[in-house]
């Protein structure tokens, strides 16, 4: 062998035996490998049972300062308040190794807000790995004995009147009352490159994760358990992010499992606003929050299994595939309440199973739900177009919503081999026969009586129904009606539809049109 063979044998081989610390790649990054030892916690100071916070911290600032590489988390319980992620640095949780949420909220601060454990700001390849758990003793922050009730809706335009959410009930399915809680556990905020996988978070008093305005998202094999009781505990939420990958994920929680929406920090001020993108070295400079992936997860949810849209940027391109969303209160959500559109869309392979739950949650069974209705006076609602449902398998408490108004009308939605059984639950009688449309303005669409057909549609323009199996459970209420009803549909194409109204009562049809013209293929 020659020696110029030999020592390049010698640099693989070396090469090869060092830890290697690597990152995806988002649109105009450069690569980044890391060959650089692991930073471990307990040597810094980090004892296990014990708040561990500055010792964890200067483990991932020194980390960063080497030029990156793993943070690791050994086995056992350690106690922290926030800990900030920077550039670089791989947060490792090894098996049984437990970040521990501090019930002291005292100990979670920054610049006045007290947000979660994890925080990570204007960062590029960033990520938190392992087999460990991140738990964010959320139910120290809440008082289980008290529901947690507000005003937002007229009950005078319910079904049930003051017996909805009657006064002085407590609501079994939560939500609970908060008392005082961190903020959301694992924040990134205007960050290239972020990788989470294979961790378990649970327990979280708010969001479990929220991906705000960040480019390049790898989200593979985590476990999200939060308590269904807990109001906000959403799983991941993307806001105003692009350019991510959400795969093989268990998640539930008491509200949606999966969401990517289009508002800032300050959601309720309408109108598209770039100012803070701007002032950010890293993250989505563009205004969609687009390019989304999700496939093969398992979701449970308090409201909505998927959620996309409310906020002022607009929403495209993305995708959901082979998913099963149980003991939800609606299944998938799809809300155009702002000035932005949401487009090109497309669900398939998706089992969906629907319950109405008592106590004040969004939603109210649907399997799914697609609405287009302003949620500020004065503004018209943007649009829904492009969206297409495909082998849908679902059973539900309620009908199928595809709701626009003259102002706001959805475009091109369709549903190809959609099987739809409807059944009666144990809230139907106290909840049911309304349709939700939180939020909206004005208040009296908030949430209100209606019939509830197989499938709804009203203000639609090109809408196709192909292979639509629908079939209804016994003793539903009367108010359970039509099997197909649209109002002001224009291009309505019904293709292989099989089914009737509700047998249980004598007002349904198969097929209800009101200034609706159907082309059977």
């Amino acid at each position: 062998m020659n020696f110029k063979l030999s020592i390049c044998l010698f640099v693989i081989l070396f090469l090869n035996s060092v830890p290697c610390f690597t990152q995806q790649i988002a649109e105009g990054e450069e690569a980044v490998i890391f060959r650089n030892s692991d930073f471990l916690i307990t040597e810094y100071g980090s004892i296990e049972g014990e708040l561990s916070t500055p010792f964890i911290q200067k483990a991932i600032d020194e980390c960063s300062a080497a030029g990156g590489g793993r943070v690791v988390v050994p086995a056992g319980t350690f106690i922290t308040g926030t800990l900030f992620l920077k550039s670089n640095v791989n947060l490792h949780l090894t098996h049984g190794a437990v970040l521990k949420g501090s019930t002291n909220i005292n100990d979670y601060s920054r610049e006045g807000r007290s947000p979660g454990i994890i925080y990570c700001e204007d960062a590029v390849n960033v990520s938190i790995t392992g087999t460990g758990t991140i738990d964010g003793s959320g139910d120290n922050f809440y008082d289980f004995s008290r529901n947690h009730v507000y005003d937002e809706f007229d009950k005078s335009h319910t079904r049930q009147k003051n017996n909805y959410m009657a006064e002085g009930e407590f609501y079994t399915d939560g939500p609970v009352k908060r008392t005082r809680a961190p903020g959301m556990t694992v924040v990134f905020f205007h960050c290239n490159n972020v990788i989470v996988t294979g961790i378990t978070i649970k327990d979280t008093p708010i969001w479990a994760t929220r991906i705000g305005f960040c480019d390049g998202v790898l989200i593979d094999g985590i476990t999200i358990k939060n308590n269904p009781l807990v109001p906000n505990s959403d799983g991941i939420h993307c806001t105003i992010s692009r350019n991510i990958r959400i795969s093989n994920c268990n998640i539930s929680g008491g509200d949606d499992a999966i969401v990517l929406t289009g508002f800032p920090k300050d959601e309720e001020t309408p109108g598209l606003n770039t100012t803070e993108q701007k002032h950010h070295t890293y993250g989505n400079k563009t205004i969609y929050g687009e390019n989304m992936t999700v496939t093969n997860c398992v979701l449970k949810s308090s409201s909505a299994g998927i959620r996309i849209g409310y906020g002022q940027h607009p929403i495209r391109r993305c995708t959901f595939s082979n998913i099963v969303i149980y003991d939800s209160n609606r299944g998938i959500g799809i809300f155009a309440h702002d000035a932005a559109n949401i487009e090109n869309l497309i669900f398939s392979n998706i089992i969906i199973e629907t319950r109405l739950h008592n106590g004040q949650w969004w939603g109210n069974g649907e399997p799914i739900h697609l609405s287009a209705i302003s949620r500020f006076d004065g503004q018209k609602a943007g649009s829904i177009k492009n969206v297409q449902f495909s082998n849908i398998n679902a059973t539900s408490e309620h009908g199928i919503l595809v709701f626009g108004l003259k102002e706001s009308p959805l475009e091109n939605i369709s549903f190809n081999n959609v099987r739809l059984h409807m059944r009666k639950g144990n809230e139907t009688t106290n909840y049911g026969g309304n349709i939700d449309l939180r939020p909206a303005t004005p208040r009296a669409m908030q949430l209100f009586e209606h019939d509830i057909p197989g499938l709804y549609a009203q203000h639609v323009n090109k809408l196709v129904i192909r292979d639509f199996d629908l079939t209804w459970g016994p003793d539903l209420p009367s108010f359970f009606t039509n099997g197909i009803e649209c109002l002001n549909v224009n291009e309505l194409s019904i293709d292989n539809y099989t089914g009737n109204g509700n047998p249980g009562s004598t007002r349904s049809q198969k097929l209800k049109l009101t200034n609706t013209e159907v082309q059977t293929e």
